[in-house]
């Protein structure tokens, strides 16, 4: 057999093996039998011209090249199960599930009302909604569709760039009738803050944007929390003076900006899906929507 077009059943086999651990454990996983198993094992190592295993009372035993094929030989397993997504993409047309990951504060505040317009004129598509501040590794299949707040890096991935969406300075009309609005950082120094406790990444974030270092230290902050629904809550009791997405915050007349002109942070939002679901009908549908939708968000 030439070694350029070893048969993919060979190698997903050999997975098995490496996975299992014995050659009845590797039958079972994959609904064959032993023989057939060991004859793939046998037909792939003839074929290298290498040995992958080595046989002991308590199973086989991978030798250091079988290793190094594992890397590679999960991938093709991995390309294997795209092909197979997207010809079931295909054929289910505009039916199925599409997987959405996003961050907590956009999943939960701004895409519901998103989805629930797509739903009505698509009503064969169930929504799956990952809400995570980590970012979902669209290469591995965690999700379909991700909205990003940075530019992604990685390869074999379809980005559009939606824009930038601004965050700002805002408090509860209930708080500013007690407090007052401050003209001035010195002035917003004196009222009660709302903001992170122990999240680096997000306290690094914010400090990027020069104008906000000289209000976002964590000693700041008379309410402290890593959660941003609860800072969006707390905003909303009128506990203080807390950051928000204006598209979040202009949908409530009750929340009045303050410092706008001063205290305005950006940060650029990304749509991504896996280049291989270029043509599975659903998850490009809602890529489409999803783009015009957030577009309009961020205005």
């Amino acid at each position: 057999m030439d070694k350029t077009q070893i048969d993919w059943a060979l190698y997903r086999s050999f997975l098995a093996v490496l996975r299992e651990g014995s050659l009845s454990a590797a039958a079972r996983s994959l609904g064959m039998t032993q023989p057939s198993i060991g004859r793939h094992i046998d037909t792939l190592e003839a074929t290298l011209g290498i040995a992958l295993f080595t046989r002991a009372q308590d199973g086989l035993r991978p030798t250091r090249i079988a290793f190094e094929l594992r890397g590679p030989a999960e991938a093709m397993a991995a390309a294997a199960q795209q092909v197979l997504r997207i010809a079931s993409g295909t054929a289910e047309d505009e039916r199925g599930t599409v997987r959405i990951t996003a961050s907590n504060f956009v999943g939960a505040e701004a895409l519901p009302s998103m989805l629930t317009k797509y739903r009505q004129s698509n009503p064969y598509v169930d929504i799956e909604l990952m809400l995570s501040n980590r970012n979902a590794d669209l290469l591995k299949r965690e999700a379909d569709i991700a909205v990003r707040m940075m530019r992604p890096t990685q390869q074999a991935l379809i980005a559009k760039h939606i824009g930038k969406t601004y965050i700002g300075l805002f408090a509860h009309r209930r708080y500013v009738e007690v407090h007052g609005v401050p003209t001035n950082i010195a002035e917003l120094k004196q009222h009660a803050a709302i903001g992170y406790d122990q999240d680096p990444d997000a306290l690094r974030t914010m400090r990027m944007a020069k104008q906000w270092e000289q209000v976002i230290r964590r000693e700041d902050f008379s309410f402290r929390c890593d959660n941003e629904w609860a800072q969006l809550s707390a905003l909303r009791a009128g506990y203080g003076i807390g950051g928000c997405q204006v598209g979040i915050a202009r949908r409530d007349p009750d929340l009045i900006p303050i410092l706008p002109h001063e205290l305005l942070f950006d940060l650029d939002m990304w749509l991504v899906t896996h280049d291989g679901l270029r043509r599975n009908a659903r998850v490009m549908s809602l890529f489409d929507f999803l783009a015009g939708e957030l577009k309009d968000y961020i205005a």
